[in-house]
Order: C-alpha cells, then structure tokens, then sequence
C-alpha cells in the first residue's frame, strides 16, 4: 500500500472512532478536514502562505461571505474547500459558495466535503466556471484504492493541475458509469434486462420473457457480486489473522461462492419484506471463514429475518453462531454463551468481526 493510501486508511480509521462525536462542521473541519489538508495532501495547515483559512473573495454584491479553506500553489489559489458537518447532504445547493468563489478566485479545483466523503471539481464544461458535477468522489470510510493515484496528484510534493484537469473528464464519465451499474445491479430496469436477455435469449421477447428475465437477471446479478465478494475475502483472509481450514474444513472457491450466491438470493427475492444487503452477506462469509476452521464450511448457514441476518451451524435455529444486526444506523454482532444468551456488540467496520474470532470458535464448540 502507498504512503498516501496508508495515511487515508489511518484517517478511515479515526472516523470510525471518533465520527460519533462529531455534531458540528467546527468539529468536522478540525478532526477530519484539516489532518486530510496536512497528513494526505501535506500543506502547513498553520503557513497562511499555504493553507488560507476563512479565504474571502467579494463577489458581485455578495460580500464577505468565506469559503472555508484556500489552498496556495506558488502564490496563487489552486484549491478552494468547502466543508460540511460530517454526515451532511453534499449536493448542488452544498456548493453554491464554491461556485461563486471558483471563477473569482481562479482556482481549477473545489472540493466539498463532510471531512468523509470528498466531492472533486473543476473546470470541464466551461472554462472558468466550476462543473455542476464532480469529476471524482472519494469516500475514505469505503476507500476505493484506484483513486489513490489521483489524490496523489493534489498532494504538495507532486501537485499537478494539468495532469488533473486532463484526468478529470475521464474520471468524471468513469464515476457516471459505476453509478449508473450500481443502480442496475440494485434494481434492473427494462432496458437493462432487454439488452441482457436479447444476449442469451434467442426467441421473440415477449411480455412473458421478459417477466421471466426480470427475475433471472436479478438472481444471475447477486450471484455475480457473491462471487466477487467471496474472492476479494478469499483474497484477504490470509493476511487477516484467520487460521487457514483444515483437512474436513476446506472449502472450495466454487462451492463458497455457490453457497454465498444461494444465500443471497433466497431472502431477498422471496417478496416477505427481507433485504439481503451485501454487507450482510461479507460480514457472514467472514463469519463463516472464522467458524470454518473448527468445522466444514458447509454446516455454516445464515437465514435471514427482517431485523437480523442469523448465521447458524447446520442450519438449526437451537445452534446459532451470531446475529447481524446491521438494521440499524449502529451496526451489532450478537455472540452467545453456553446457554444461548446473547450479548451484542457494536462494529463500526467489519473488519471488527474478527477481534471476536475465538469466542465465534468457542461458540461452535459448543454444539459440537
């Protein structure tokens, strides 16, 4: 991991802490935004030559109004911040101030940020005048690492405005696309299940075909992201302190996969109300990593309720392993003692589940 993906991780981390406290944007700005401004990007918070708190630039009949930070390059504003208490819509209506101040200031990039979530801006449909739209979203609670190489470029040591705003139109219609498969993979529309079907279907489609696609691309699409998902944990469990299954406990990728993929569309298809999210289901395949050292994988079972994921050893409610209570904004894994009372305990991350490793592994002894 680079030195930057490092510090954005670290900052991931006291978010996770300390995000609970924080109820205003004085507070966001001195626990989040300003260690990002310092420890990511690497600008003296406290040289006015470099950071310009409070930056104020009369515009038209707007006056004194201030954007909250102005990064300086060479003597000229390259960077205009805006920031939002943490947790805050960030929007159109969010960056009014940016907009005005852009032009003004003759800045080339606006971020608007909650000190979690980093909207990145510039110049691309009009020259001067800040996009309605931002060429880049990073969120470091949920850090996707393929940004990391773009931040770098708006750090001190490295800055470089040409190679950004160059970089900017591809990133801006790259962020479109990912949302835009997000909102299919969620809930397909009719022209996404069309183009799907006329792929592996060669009949006329009717109205019963694509009725009867509707659901099979749902189902073929959740598969998909167990398989992802069962991977990318296959990928990281080595590294994560989990002891390897052994003999009788070994798993196969495929039959991991499967389980996941079944798992995931039996609730959430049924029409009784129950959504399995895919956080629901990476949080029990970690489970289920944990566990399966103790016994074969394929004893380990979830079911899923409306205000809990159960995961339970040979799919028998009277031998539950854990509870995932991730129905509410506090997340919670439930752990049992011997007599089946549970305790729950709060994760902010679900890389938290495996601090609870051997009390998962002493929960199945129990039973078996």
């Amino acid at each position: 991991m680079s030195e930057i993906a490092d510090r954005l991780a670290s900052l991931a981390n006291k978010i996770a802490v300390q995000g609970k406290s924080i109820e205003t944007e004085e507070a966001t700005k001195n626990a989040f935004v300003m260690p990002f401004i310092s420890l990511v990007l690497g600008y003296d918070v406290f040289n006015p030559n470099e950071v310009v708190p409070e930056f104020t630039a009369d515009v038209g009949t707007k006056r004194g109004e201030k954007i909250d930070y102005a990064i300086v390059k060479d003597g000229t504003v390259q960077i205009l911040i805006e920031c939002k208490k943490l947790g805050a819509p960030l929007g159109l209506n969010q960056a009014s101030q940016l907009f005005r101040y852009f032009a003004v200031a003759h800045a080339r990039v606006a971020i608007l940020t909650d000190g979690d979530q980093y909207h990145f801006y510039t110049d691309l449909d009009a020259p001067n005048r800040m996009d309605e739209k931002p060429f880049l979203v990073l969120q470091i609670s949920d850090l996707d690492e393929t940004l990391v190489p773009e931040i770098q470029k708006l750090t001190k040591d490295t800055f470089d405005i040409d190679s950004i705003v160059n970089a900017a139109e591809e990133l801006k219609y790259i962020g479109a696309i990912k949302r835009v498969l997000v909102a299919q993979f969620s809930t397909p529309d009719a022209d996404w299940v069309k183009l799907l079907t006329a792929r592996v279907y060669e009949g006329s489609i009717t109205q019963k075909v694509r009725d009867q696609f509707s659901v099979l691309v749902r189902k073929a699409q959740k598969q998909f992201l167990a398989d992802q998902v069962n991977d990318r944990l296959k990928a990281a469990l080595g590294g994560q302190g989990y002891t390897p299954p052994q003999d009788n406990a070994s798993v196969s990728g495929s039959d991991a996969s499967a389980a996941v993929a079944e798992a995931s569309t039996h609730d959430a298809d049924g029409g009784d109300g129950i959504n399995t999210t895919l956080e629901e289901i990476e949080a029990f395949q970690i489970v289920r990593a944990i566990a399966c050292s103790e016994v074969p994988a394929a004893r380990i079972i979830h079911r899923d309720t409306k205000s809990y994921m159960g995961v339970l050893l040979d799919d028998n409610n009277r031998k539950p392993l854990a509870r995932l209570h991730f129905n509410t904004g506090q997340k919670y894994l439930g752990l049992f003692d011997s007599e089946k009372n549970e305790t729950r305990h709060p994760i902010d991350v679900l890389s938290d589940i495996y601090s609870h490793a051997a009390a998962i592994r002493e929960t199945v002894h129990f039973y078996d």
